[in-house]
């Protein structure tokens, strides 16, 4: 992937990464969930995209980097989607594995409310 995009993805990622909606981020959309957002960058005359998911509090899991490559006009490929949605199930569990661990270090970092103000606001 060219330097440039990296760049760009990078930046934008950092951004998600700080709870701020990077320019450009919109839901991936073509039959994915709704909760995958993706960037895209083009580069001499070719398009890169980055899917990833900022729905899981104190944690931004990058499901996939890749060059687009369609051959039917502005469509993903069906290997790319199948791609993201299978890495997009494996975040769900991975977060639901260490939930607890990322919601403290979101915590202690002021990412996401203490504990006891997430209880608060629960009730």
């Amino acid at each position: 992937m060219p330097e440039g995009v990296q760049d760009s993805f990078g930046f934008k990622l950092d951004r998600a990464q700080i709870g701020r909606h990077p320019v450009g981020a919109r839901p991936f959309g073509e039959g994915l969930p709704a909760a995958i957002l993706k960037l895209t960058a083009d580069d001499g005359g070719e398009t890169y995209r980055a899917a990833y998911v900022v729905e899981f509090a104190g944690v931004v899991y990058v499901l996939d980097v890749f060059q687009k490559k369609s051959k039917a006009g502005t469509k993903t490929p069906k290997t790319d989607k199948a791609r993201v949605r299978q890495r997009y199930q494996w975040a769900r569990q991975h977060y639901e594995t260490n939930r607890q661990r990322y919601l403290e270090d979101a915590e202690a970092a002021a990412l996401v409310p203490s504990a006891s103000k997430r209880r608060r606001d629960d009730q």
